[in-house]
């Protein structure tokens, strides 16, 4: 080896944990409402528990606080890392730590696991106190409001005096606008990405067959499955069908094409999955059943298939009247799912309704997910919205 030859690096040792701009190891903690819960739907039940993480310190003055919205298939866990050995950390981790766009050195960092959710909070496979059994399909119907309502008892009960900004894509977005609705005064900011103010029937329609893939199977036994079983084959094909419409063609050819796995490159046909994609798909079906319950996809599905708030209100633009906080709207240009023709309308009904709202829409071929995943203009959009002081209106741009 000469002299001006320099050897490759050494690969890093330094555990991921514990890595610049990540939040580390974090844990879960549980908020326990121990008073009657009514729902929407005018049905109760006897106290509930929400399943939540925390990044950053809540400041003097209890009003540095950012609210993380989940998705549908999300949860509680969205940065950080639960164990040293843990493989995968939270889903939003790319955006949420020290000096990241979501700056936990400045903000109190909340994600809360829905009502109705899976991943600890109360839905349909908790116990029912006045049973003693599973709720199961028992479980009242959970709308979003019934979400945010059941959030903010979590906030009050940490002494959160306002959110500097609640922030979520797609259900997370929904999430989000009905905070600013039902809470305009607590809520300073609103962060929307790919999301709708109420689904076209087509999205409707595919958490329809999702629904009826769950039900259809056998296992399913109208809900009434034990813990570690129950209608995974419906489950698995519902989380598959639902990951398409995540993705962009574009995205997919790119990503997997028409290649075929190892030995399956011949011209036997099988029905094994022999392309990539068929192989793709399956492991989200079976990752996708190992954490998350049946009954609670059907209730959640639901609730996002509602969520209208125009509908009661009698048009967009007076559904955002009481609406206070000034709101960035994020579109992806491949997203088919909640497309920028939808995201937009939102923007320009608040701007229509005399609220300060800017919209910007990302060139990606990511698709629906193009939210979740890294994109330094995502971030400066993020960093630029939650940490300028003095509010104003941004330019609205197309």
């Amino acid at each position: 080896m000469t002299d001006d030859v320099q050897a490759p690096p050494a690969p890093s040792t330094e555990p991921r944990h514990l890595a610049a701009g990540d939040v580390g190891i974090v844990r879960p903690r549980d908020f326990a409402h121990p008073g009657p819960f009514t729902f929407k739907s005018g049905q109760t039940i006897q106290g509930f528990t929400l399943r939540y993480e925390t990044y950053g310190a809540l400041s003097a003055t209890r009003d540095n606080a950012v609210l993380i919205c989940h998705a549908l298939s999300g949860d509680h866990h969205c940065a950080g890392w639960h164990s040293e050995s843990d493989g995968k950390p939270g889903w939003w981790n790319n955006l949420i730590g020290p000096g990241k766009a979501v700056d936990t050195r400045r903000f109190f960092v909340i994600c809360i696991n829905v009502l109705g959710g899976c991943q600890g909070s109360t839905g349909p496979s908790s116990t029912d106190p006045a049973t003693g059994r599973p709720y199961r399909i028992r479980f009242p119907f959970v709308t979003i409001r019934d979400m945010v309502n059941a959030q903010k008892l979590l906030l009050d009960s940490l002494g959160i005096t306002e959110l500097h900004a609640v922030m979520g894509g797609s259900m997370g977005g929904m999430t989000a606008m009905m905070f600013a609705m039902e809470y305009p005064h607590f809520t300073r900011r609103q962060v929307i990405m790919a999301s709708t103010a109420n689904e076209s029937a087509q999205a409707i329609a595919f958490n329809e067959v999702g629904r009826q893939a769950i039900m259809q199977d056998p296992a399913w036994n109208q809900g009434e499955y034990p813990r570690d079983g129950g209608p995974r084959v419906g489950l698995g094909i519902a989380r598959m069908m639902a990951h398409i419409t995540y993705l962009s063609d574009a995205g997919m050819d790119r990503k997997f094409g028409r290649r075929k796995r190892g030995s399956a490159g011949g011209e036997a046909y099988t029905f094994d999955a022999q392309f990539e994609v068929e192989s793709y798909l399956l492991h989200q079906g079976q990752s996708f059943i190992n954490r998350f319950d049946a009954n609670s996809y059907l209730y959640i599905t639901k609730a996002i298939d509602q969520f209208d708030p125009a509908r009661a209100a009698g048009s967009l633009e007076l559904a955002f009247a009481p609406v206070q906080a000034e709101s960035l709207v994020v579109g992806f240009a491949s997203d088919w799912l909640f497309p920028p023709e939808q995201n937009r309308a939102i923007a320009l009904a608040l701007l229509r309704a005399g609220k300060r709202a800017s919209y910007a829409e990302l060139a990606t071929d990511l698709g629906h997910d193009s939210f979740l995943l890294e994109s330094d203009e995502l971030y400066a959009l993020v960093r630029g919205f939650l940490e300028r002081g003095e509010a104003y209106a941004f330019d609205f741009t197309i």
